[in-house]
């Protein structure tokens, strides 16, 4: 028995926010129904590379839901829809603000059939505020969030979409799981606005927290974790590979400067941005002495918060990944065998499964007509 079982999610969504959300909650048991307009469907299964027919990047999303070809443009498709919804106790949708309206699905319509329905809107900005109905991507709504940061002259780009994973897909999933319980006590459904920016905004307390630094310490502390540090940084070794250290606390810093023989370091942990970067260059020609590997194998039994720098192809196989169960090989029956990752926490409640494997377009159409006396 999963947490969701019994709950019914009709996802409008496409590409990642809203069905990275929707996969969490099928995962934890709800059944998921992706609506997607016929011919194309999301426009996420055709992303490249391909597995077969449609994207791997859409197959590692998408499990555990049941697809339903449906054309909202049509008088047709909107009836269907709200049969749907009279049932349903959640709808995800991550159209433009207005769009719903425009379509007749929106919250007020919808409430007019389901008064206890908890409708979840993921947009970029939200339905309010100057920037409502402008376009963006992650590379937008984190640098309009103070986390893009130049490291020398060049821009850092985090390799992952922080604003659409965490402002998006896991900020949706908590606000729908907190409206199930509130249900629970009061019966009643609500509306629920999700902006990415407001999300990654949010979940950047550290950021806050620097404003004002140099005025207070006589130091810019905002850059400290990205590169400014030495006891937090990354550093190539002799094979082109990366080692990354975060001795934040000095007690790591201390065990670290032991294990290289550089105890006289060790008074040296956090220091001015130019002492910073003398002895990070000090460290620069010490990490390029040795691999990747041998400095693994060097740090072995060393607790300094130290680790190797890996690509997703080693990550996959590292011991810790496959000693919690995180990588997955599953079978699917059309596209053939596909990686996926887990559920991101493990429960004594439940276990994961993959249940239904990503939906071919409009695969459980017909099921669900059947299901609503239709056909």
């Amino acid at each position: 028995m999963k947490p969701l079982n019994g709950i019914r999610v009709l996802d409008l969504s496409r590409l990642l926010p809203g069905p990275m959300c929707t996969l969490h909650l099928g995962d934890l048991g709800a059944d998921v129904i992706k609506i997607e307009e016929p011919g194309a469907g999301d426009y996420a299964r055709a992303v490249p590379p391909l597995n077969k027919n449609n994207s791997t990047f859409f197959l590692s999303i998408n499990r555990n839901k049941r697809s339903m070809a449906l054309d909202l443009k049509t008088k047709e498709g909107v009836e269907i829809f709200m049969k749907l919804a009279r049932i349903a106790d959640v709808i995800v949708e991550s159209y433009r603000p207005g769009v719903v309206e425009k379509i007749g699905v929106d919250y007020e319509a919808v409430c007019k059939v389901n008064p206890g329905i908890i409708y979840c809107s993921i947009t970029g900005y939200g339905q309010t505020g100057p920037y409502r109905d402008k376009a963006g991507h992650d590379i937008n709504f984190i640098g309009l969030a103070g986390i893009l940061k130049e490291h020398g002259d060049v821009m850092q780009i985090p390799n992952f979409l922080i604003a659409d994973m965490v402002g998006g897909a896991m900020n949706a999933a908590m606000a729908i799981l907190a409206a199930l319980v509130q249900k629970g006590k009061t019966g009643e459904g609500q509306w629920l606005d999700i902006a990415l920016f407001d999300g990654v905004l949010a979940h950047t307390p550290t950021s806050l927290a620097h404003l004002g630094s140099f005025e207070k310490m006589g130091m810019d502390t905002s850059e400290m974790l990205c590169g400014a540090l030495h006891c937090y940084n990354v550093y190539k070794c002799k094979d082109g590979q990366y080692m990354a250290l975060g001795a934040l606390e000095f007690k790591f810093w201390k065990i670290f400067c032991g294990a290289i023989d550089r105890d006289d370091l060790s008074s040296s942990h956090i220091t001015t941005e130019e002492q910073s970067m003398q002895i990070k260059k000090e460290l620069d020609d010490l990490f390029l002495q040795k691999t990747r590997d041998e400095w693994v194998f060097h740090f072995k039994d060393v607790d300094c918060c130290i680790s190797p720098v890996l690509d997703m192809g080693e990550t996959i196989l590292n011991d810790q990944v496959k000693a919690r169960k995180m990588h997955l090989k599953t079978k699917h029956p059309v596209e053939g065998e596909l990686d996926q990752f887990s559920l991101p926490y493990q429960s004594s409640g439940f276990s994961v499964d993959v249940g239904r494997p990503a939906p071919q377009l409009g695969e459980h159409t017909e099921e669900i007509l059947k299901e609503l006396g239709i056909g």
